[in-house]
C-alpha cells in the first residue's frame, strides 16, 4: 500500500511540476498555438513537442542532466544556437507583419510539411530553457523519489501531451474568431517580440 500511495504522489507531483513550467508563453508554446490558428498540421505538430518533451524528461530522470550539470559547455553550445535561431525566427515573424499574403489562414499551407517538421524540431531542441526544465530541473526532481521516479517522470510527460493538446487544438477551434488580418498582423508582431526577447534573455543568461 505505502508503494501504490508513493507512485500516485509521485505521478501526481510530475504532472503539476511539469505543467508548471511549460505553461509560460515561450517560443515553442507561440509556435503551436500559431501553428493551431492557421489550422497547419496541428497534430503533427503537438505530437512532435509532446514526444521531444517526454524524450527529454526520460533523459533526465535516467541520469543525463547530472551529466550536463558536469559539462556546461554542453549548455553553453546550445545556447548559442538557440539565439541565432529564435533571432532568425523572430525576423521572420516581424517580415510577415507587413505581408498581406502571409495573414489569411489558408494561405498558411503553403509551408510544405518538412519545413514545419524542422521548424518544430528547432523549438524542441534548439532552446536551452527546454534543457534546463526537463533534462536538469525535472530530471533532478525525479530522482528525488527514488522507486518511484519513472511515475514521476510518467506524470510529468502527461502534463506535456495535455497542455500541447490543449493549445494547438484550441487554438485551431478559436480560429474561426480571428481571421482578420489585423489579428494576424498582431499575433506576427508579438511573436517576434517574444522571439526577441528570448534570444537576449539567452546571450546574457548565465547557465549554472
Amino acid at each position: 500500500m505505502p508503494t501504490t500511495l508513493n507512485s500516485v504522489l509521485a505521478l501526481i507531483t510530475g504532472f503539476f511540476t511539469g505543467l508548471s513550467l511549460i505553461i509560460a508563453i515561450g517560443a515553442q508554446n507561440a509556435f503551436v498555438i500559431r501553428q493551431g490558428l492557421s489550422k497547419q498540421h496541428v497534430l503533427l505538430v503537438v505530437g512532435i513537442c509532446a514526444a521531444g518533451d517526454a524524450l527529454l524528461i526520460t533523459l533526465g530522470v535516467g541520469g543525463l542532466g547530472q551529466l550536463i550539470q558536469r559539462h556546461q559547455m554542453i549548455l553553453e553550445f546550445i545556447k548559442w544556437f538557440g539565439v541565432a535561431y529564435l533571432t532568425w525566427f523572430g525576423v521572420r515573424s516581424f517580415a510577415s507583419v507587413f505581408k498581406e499574403q502571409a495573414l489569411v489562414a489558408s494561405n498558411e499551407f503553403k509551408t510544405s510539411r518538412k519545413q514545419i517538421i524542422a521548424k518544430t524540431l528547432g523549438f524542441t531542441f534548439l532552446n536551452p530553457h527546454v534543457y534546463l526544465d526537463t533534462v536538469i530541473f525535472l530530471g533532478g526532481i525525479g530522482t528525488q523519489f527514488k522507486a518511484s521516479k519513472w511515475d514521476f517522470a510518467f506524470g510529468a510527460v502527461f502534463a506535456s501531451i495535455v497542455w500541447f493538446t490543449s493549445i494547438g487544438f484550441g487554438a485551431q477551434a478559436a480560429s474561426k474568431f480571428m481571421s482578420r488580418p489585423i489579428f494576424w498582423k498582431i499575433l506576427d508582431g508579438v511573436i517576434a517580440l517574444i522571439m526577441f526577447t528570448l534570444a537576449l534573455l539567452l546571450i546574457f543568461y548565465k547557465f549554472s
